[in-house]
């Protein structure tokens, strides 16, 4: 056991956000998200929702702060009325590690980013458009 890990934090992860340097990216996806065909490296969290991986993943990694840091999948034309709550609690979580504003990405433009990410942790959240790429900072 470590102190000050979130307990959510498992040692794959752990792992894997030790083993990112500056600029690497990685998806903290939906369960719809298709993580195994996308991604180089996945890690199951099916009990976990987003939200609260969010918090706990932005405890351990600074954002970058040179760049845009914050990426979400963008609603398709046929979803353009739907209203997305969970991209407000999104905001309000980041808003406390980076004052950038999240950069939305066209569904396969995110499709795409997702592909070069260092990983891709794939949840259990339900909610629809419940995907986001974080960058990676310098520790200082």
């Amino acid at each position: 056991m470590l102190k000050g890990i979130p307990k959510i934090i498992t040692p794959e992860l752990l792992k894997v956000l030790c083993e990112m340097g500056h600029g690497d990216e990685i998806v903290i996806s939906d369960g719809n998200f298709p993580g195994n065909s996308i991604g180089r490296q996945i890690i199951r969290y099916d009990a976990i929702g987003v939200p609260q991986l969010l918090k706990a993943v932005l405890e351990l990694i600074p954002l970058d702060s040179y760049a845009d840091n914050v990426f979400l999948m963008d609603k398709t034309e046929s979803d353009k009325n739907l209203n997305i709550p969970i991209w407000e609690e999104y905001k309000a979580i980041v808003a406390e590690h980076t004052e950038k504003p999240p950069v939305f990405l066209e569904r396969f433009e995110f499709y795409e980013r997702a592909k070069k990410a260092y990983a891709v942790v794939v949840t259990g959240e339900e909610a629809i458009y419940a995907n986001i790429i974080l960058k990676k900072g310098v520790v200082k």
